[in-house]
């Protein structure tokens, strides 16, 4: 089981999340902007409605793990719905940023459905390809590995779709505000991000299979899972982490353009491109993102994952604090601290899902039973719900300060504003941090059950 992957799978594996990322940072970074200021609905409106829809499509996750978990097919339990999803979950992306001209009240229940919708088939689709992580090898390294092209190739997605989502809304529709624009711009990130799922598909490999073939009730599975103890922690600290970044991430462009007030006016050009102060601030940040995800995997074999996570976490959360200080006309340094803090939020991502992999080895080694799809898509499901809450959260406060979309706002507005890209942010990374602390999986620690379970499954083959 501890097969060397080789390049060109681990490229092939970033594939799915280049895809996945380009879509979710897209609804992260706009959708709360693409709602209030071009869809026409209130901040808490849009708010509640994340709430909602997120929280029923996190509980939705389980459902999608426990399936394929029993899923049996000749490419294996998880790769299948890579297979499957790919156009679905394109096409539902494409109909949650068109405009339907009807009235507010349906508006209201057309995003709704849609984006309902829409979170369920990226369930369908990013659930199996996460959980694939724990299938395709048992060796702790090149989990990391794999974890960090997995963020390589995110980030990149990210960048790709910070990078070209302005140029393309204002080439077919000729403004940020242009309904027109944001649809057809979903159509090409569409048939992009189709291609890489088949791609991922096409070049990975599960090799991974439970000692135990006979299947396990579900109820057994669910107990084996809330009694993970490492799995209930980490599931902690990635809520907060997903705090740390909805709250910045969600934030970012009303800061440009109420706050800092250059968003619409000042553009410069990177590659030949055009793109807004807002934008050189979202590619910069998935760029050092990069940067992190890459110095995450040297950095976390030499001291650590636990140790990696803890000094990335609390140099974010000093940072973030310390951001409140710049002023907004201080755009240098405002790109700088974006710079460093993006980094330290790129190291977490590999360290995390590569862990999720590892508490799925913790949980068979205790309790003999695997049930590796269950635990990614209950991950999956925490980290949703931090996205709902975290995004839920956005909206509320961005009422709470009296915002409205399209006017100057008041000094009280843009104090708030100001606190949801600082202080807010940086007490999730505290407090990921101090879940992290009670993590008990230490590299030792996993190199016994890497071992012991490798002897069962050899003594199993030879029987």
């Amino acid at each position: 089981m501890q097969e060397k992957i080789k390049l060109k799978e681990k490229i092939a594996y970033g594939f799915g999340d280049a895809a996945s990322s380009m879509y979710w940072k897209i609804f992260s970074m706009y959708l709360l902007f693409f709602y209030t200021d071009v869809f026409g609905l209130a901040a808490a409106t849009v708010g509640t409605m994340f709430l909602v829809t997120k929280a029923w499509d996190s509980f939705f996750d389980p459902f999608v793990g426990i399936y394929s978990d029993r899923v049996q097919s000749r490419w294996g339990k998880f790769r299948p719905f890579l297979l499957w999803m790919a156009v679905p979950f394109a096409v539902i992306g494409m109909l949650t940023f068109y405009t339907p001209d009807v009235d507010t009240k349906s508006k209201l229940v057309y995003a709704y459905v849609t984006y309902s919708i829409m979170m369920m088939a990226y369930s369908l689709i990013n659930v199996p390809y996460a959980s694939l992580l724990g299938v395709m090898t048992s060796n702790g390294k090149e989990r990391t590995a794999l974890a960090t092209f997995r963020m390589v190739f995110a980030f990149a997605g990210s960048l790709v779709a910070l990078g070209a989502i302005e140029p393309l809304v204002i080439f077919f529709g000729g403004s940020l505000t242009s309904s027109t624009g944001w649809f057809y711009t979903l159509v090409v990130f569409g048939i992009v991000a189709t291609l890489l799922f088949w791609g991922c598909f096409a070049g990975t490999k599960e090799r991974i299979k439970p000692i135990k073939e006979e299947q396990s009730s579900l109820k057994q599975d669910l107990s084996d899972l809330i009694s993970n103890k490492a799995w209930l922690i980490l599931v902690g600290a990635g809520i907060a982490t997903i705090l740390f970044n909805t709250i910045r991430d969600g934030a970012a462009i009303y800061y440009f353009k109420y706050v800092v007030g250059a968003a619409e006016d000042e553009n410069y050009s990177i590659l030949g491109i055009s793109i807004s102060l807002t934008g050189v601030y979202l590619v910069l940040g998935q760029a050092a993102n990069i940067i992190g995800v890459i110095i995450a995997t040297p950095v976390a074999n030499t001291i650590g994952k636990k140790r990696t996570f803890l000094g990335a976490m609390f140099l974010a959360a000093v940072l973030s604090a310390i951001f409140y200080l710049i002023p907004p006309t201080g755009i240098e340094i405002i790109m700088l601290f974006q710079f460093l803090i993006s980094i330290c939020a790129g190291c977490v991502f590999p360290l995390l899902w590569s862990m999720y992999a590892d508490t799925a080895d913790f949980g068979e080694w205790k309790d003999g039973r695997r049930a590796t799809g269950l635990l990614f898509s209950a991950s999956s499901m925490s980290q949703k719900l931090g996205w709902a809450v975290g995004g839920a959260v956005t909206g509320w406060l961005l009422a709470y300060y009296g915002f409205k979309a399209n006017v100057v706002q008041t000094a009280f507005t843009q104090t708030g504003i100001q606190l949801m890209l600082s202080f807010l942010p940086a007490a999730g990374a505290v407090i990921s941090m101090l879940f992290m602390f009670l993590y008990p999986l230490s590299e030792e620690k996993l190199k016994v059950i890497s071992r012991e379970l490798d002897e069962r499954r050899a003594t199993k083959e030879s029987n």
